[in-house]
C-alpha cells in the first residue's frame, strides 16, 4: 500500500489508512523509531509498564528483600557523626 508524504503546518506526515490502523490497533499515542533505513510506528508504552509482572517474579524467586536490610551503624556513624 502506498501513501504520500504530505505538508502539515512546519512538518510533514503521513496519512495511514485506516484497514492498518486496524491490523495494528494503533490510536492514540505512538513511538517512532528508526531501523534498518525504516520508519517503524509502535504503541508508546506507559511508564513503569509491565513491573508489575516483573515484581511477582521477584517475590515468587525470594529475590525482593532489601540489600541493607541487616546493615547496621558503621563505626563511622558511632563514632564520627554529630548533630
Amino acid at each position: 500500500m502506498k501513501t504520500l508524504i504530505i505538508r502539515i503546518g512546519n512538518s510533514q506526515g503521513i496519512r495511514i489508512p485506516k484497514p492498518l490502523l486496524q491490523q495494528t490497533d494503533l490510536h492514540g499515542e505512538v513511538e517512532l523509531n528508526v531501523e534498518n533505513n525504516a520508519l517503524v510506528i509502535r504503541r508508546a508504552r506507559k511508564p513503569r509498564e509491565g513491573w508489575a509482572a516483573v515484581f511477582q517474579k521477584m517475590t515468587q524467586r525470594g529475590d525482593d528483600a532489601l540489600l541493607d536490610e541487616n546493615i547496621g551503624p558503621s563505626n563511622w556513624d558511632e563514632t564520627e557523626w554529630e548533630w
